[in-house]
């Protein structure tokens, strides 16, 4: 410092002493210059009051010399001290040199920096307030020094300038949070610990409505809860804890949408912390803010289906996701359904951005347009208008989106598929006419789920795929039963044969639908279609799930519908050997689930046009499989056919898998089901050929178990002449059985050896190509 410079009204003393490496010597020059500021202050002389302070900054506090800026720091705050209510006309030049001295790079000089600004502002109290960020920010930085001399000391400065705030109702907040807005995604761990006690002191001063910002810092206050430290996640905790009580007790005034797509990312954190706490809120969001948070719901849903899996590792995160996925399914209602003109609006003012909420193609984790680093200051998620007030709709299109993406998944749990599968089926009862958009779509992931390990998905997706067929909606205007969207080719379409007489009139071939067969909508026989490709492709399907999936479609749509179209198709499949094994299971089906019931009633006695219509239909389609033909014929009561059937059995190939079939029916006979026809042995005179169809079975089967099961039943036939009672030429009643009308069992029969005659064909032709035959049995 040049010793000849004039420093008036400083004495050369006095200058001396603030350069002086002593502390109690500068401490004596402080004195020195609180008095001379004093008689300055009463003679009201301002010039030289901020010569002085000008000084002291630039000659001193600026200084290339340590000892220099240690001087000029302890002066102005005897400047301060000197100035007392006054100091508030020259804070600026008393505050910017001190905090200049912040970034020092000597850690004493940081010390003294924090001790004279301490002093300033202990003067100055609330004028200091307008100066408020620049000293927040000179804190901030100051909260991370390593020294901790320095911590210490800017603690004290943090104290009471929170004391100050608090007690002041003219702290400037909306000038506050752009600059909160920047700090809060330090990673410094003191840094964090400072912004959260600030967060806290303000949200704690009932004049400062900090709520108003928290769209602002909320993605900042969840990334500090992943702080390592167990104190500061602690304080966020409290921090967002008393956020949220405010939420609850205010919701009109809160801006639920500016948060959503906040939430949706925390809530698919990996921290387990930040991940409850993001799902707490978004439950009493969806509660709160009700319609409003339709607009996310697809952000929402890829958040919240996967937690849905989570073992019990993760039980409380599951159970509010799991409260979250009800709350939100409720909110979808048939309004939803209507067209967008002339709906009803409930105004919303945020738009959330339309790639935002639907999840792009080959991501399976967060479908938002968020910035890679989640840093939501730079770059929000939705476009906030400050006028535009836009109707809350459902965003029908990314829903579906993210809830296919789920079922495509292989990696998705069992209870998320059950999820969404229950979302799917809500869809299509809440908002029928909007998901017949989608419905070509999804159709073919849903015939996938049908094989799924857990029985429990399968009954979900029977019942979306049951609701999608007889869903009124599905009708289409000018459709035919069957004129739904094209099969895809490959993928889910089943291959019938079309000859000739299987053209329409207008020469159109009729591959999905017979005009004989009973439709719900344009989608039941695309459906039926599909199904059976599935079993056909996929035996294993068949074998372990294939009457499962049959006996619950019979529950939830009509059973005569599924059986009659079916029949229908198996009666055009070129896999000859497929449809004798898949006639083999539905007559099962048939024959012994307590489902069918009143269908086998209306089969037993074939009384309407309509049952006799469904016996000739399941007969040509049963006729590829000839024991399953007589068990037909059995239950609908054609005796005298069974036993034509039979004579015909002569000229068939008996294999050891015919044999069996035969077996089994020996045993199906001795069931409940056929009690009918047991009783019927009684009334021989009646029943002739019942009991010549019988011993047509026992003639067939070698010496086995079902032979001498049979065998013995036919002991226990009376013999008609000791029946005879003194009414003898009248019958019993109960017994009598009359054939049934307008049914031509010739041209049946006929049809039978047709298809038993492509059958044997069949065989051949795979025995040629080198084929495994079936099992033989040589008589």
């Amino acid at each position: 410092m040049n010793p000849e410079k004039d420093f008036s009204p400083l004495a050369p003393s006095v200058v001396r002493a603030l350069n002086d490496k002593l502390y109690e010597k500068r401490k004596v020059a402080a004195l020195e210059i609180e008095k001379l500021v004093r008689e300055f202050v009463a003679q009201n002389n301002a010039a030289q009051i901020k010569h002085v302070i000008q000084i002291l900054s630039q000659e001193f506090a600026l200084s290339q010399h340590p000892h220099s800026r240690k001087g000029g720091l302890i002066g102005l705050a005897a400047c301060s001290i000197a100035l007392g209510k006054d100091s508030g006309l020259y804070l600026k030049e008393l505050i910017e040199p001190v905090l200049t001295c912040f970034n020092d790079a000597d850690s004493r000089l940081r010390y003294y920096a924090c001790e004279a600004l301490y002093n300033i502002v202990k003067v100055a109290r609330g004028s200091v307030l307008p100066h408020f960020n620049v000293l927040f920010d000179g804190l901030s930085k100051l909260a991370a020094d390593p020294d901790p001399n320095v911590k210490s000391g800017s603690e004290l400065l943090d104290r009471l300038l929170k004391d100050i705030v608090t007690e002041s109702n003219k702290f400037d907040l909306v000038g506050f949070i752009p600059l909160l807005r920047e700090r809060i995604y330090s990673n410094n761990q003191y840094a964090r610990q400072f912004i959260i006690s600030w967060i806290l002191v303000l949200e704690s001063v009932p004049d400062i409505n900090l709520l108003d910002y928290l769209p602002e810092i909320l993605d900042g206050l969840f990334q500090i809860l992943g702080d390592n430290s167990k104190e500061i996640r602690k304080m966020c905790e409290v921090a967002l804890g008393e956020f949220l009580k405010e939420i609850k007790k205010n919701p009109s005034s809160v801006k639920f949408a500016e948060m959503a797509n906040i939430l949706v990312i925390h809530c698919q954190a990996s921290d387990d912390l930040i991940q409850l706490t993001a799902m707490c809120w978004m439950r009493e969001f969806i509660q709160l803010a009700g319609r409003v948070m339709l607009p996310y719901s697809s952000g929402i849903l890829t958040a919240v289906l996967p937690c849905l899996s989570y073992d019990d590792r993760k039980k409380s995160i599951k159970e509010v996701a799991n409260v979250c996925n009800q709350s939100l399914m409720k909110l979808v209602t048939p309004e939803d359904d209507e067209t967008d003109e002339g709906k009803p609006s409930l105004n919303l003012q945020t738009e959330p951005k339309e790639e935002g909420l639907s999840q792009p193609e080959g991501t399976s984790s967060v479908c938002l347009d968020a910035s890679s680093d989640s840093n939501l200051s730079g770059a929000h998620v939705f476009n906030v208008g400050s006028s535009d007030r836009l109707p809350v709709t459902l965003n029908l299109d990314g829903i579906v989106q993210v809830l296919d993406c789920h079922l495509h998944d292989t990696a998705t749990g069992m209870m998320t598929r059950i999820a969404v599968l229950k979302w799917l089926y809500h869809l299509y009862i809440k908002t029928p006419r909007k998901m017949f958009r989608h419905t070509d779509s999804i159709f073919p992931i849903l015939l996938r789920t049908l094989s799924d390990e857990s029985d429990e998905v399968i009954l979900k997706d029977l019942e979306v795929l049951a609701e999608i067929a007889s869903s009124p909606a599905g009708q289409t205007e000018g459709q035919g039963p069957c004129d739904g969207p094209d099969t895809r080719s490959g993928q889910s379409e089943l291959h019938v044969p079309v000859k000739a007489g299987q053209l329409s009139s207008s020469g159109v071939k009729v591959l999905e639908c017979s005009p004989a067969t009973p439709t719900m909508n344009s989608y039941f026989y695309k459906f039926m279609i599909n199904l059976l490709k599935r079993f056909s492709t996929e035996r294993k399907l068949l074998e372990t799930r294939g009457a499962f999936i049959i006996r619950q479609l019979c529950l939830l749509l009509n059973a005569e519908n599924i059986f009659h179209s079916m029949a229908d198709i198996l009666l055009r499949e070129e896999d000859l050997k497929f449809a004798s094994t898949m006639v083999h299971t539905l007559n099962t089906i048939l024959l012994t689930s307590s489902e069918l019931f009143q269908l086998r009633n209306q089969l037993k006695e074939l009384k309407t046009p309509e049952s006799r219509n469904l016996f000739c239909c399941l007969y040509r389609s049963w006729c590829h499989n000839p024991v399953t033909t007589v068990s037909l014929c059995f239950l609908t009561q054609n005796y005298k056919h069974a036993y034509d059937l039979i004579q015909k059995f002569g000229d068939l190939e008996v294999t050891v898998d015919f044999l069996t079939e035969v077996d089994k029916l020996v045993q199906l006979i001795e069931c409940p089901i056929f009690t009918y026809l047991r009783l019927q042995l009684l009334d021989v005179k009646n029943n002739p050929y019942l009991i010549k169809a019988l011993y047509g079975l026992l003639m067939l089967l070698p010496q086995s178990s079902a032979f001498q099961l049979l065998s013995h039943r036919l002991q226990c036939v009376p013999n008609p002449e000791l029946l005879q009672t003194t009414d003898s030429t009248k019958a019993a009643p109960g017994f009598k059985k009359v054939a049934a009308p307008n049914i031509d069992y010739v041209e049946l029969l006929q049809h039978f050896e047709r298809v038993q005659n492509k059958h044997l064909e069949v065989r051949h032709q795979r025995a040629g190509r080198g084929e495994p035959p079936d099992r033989r049995v040589i008589l």
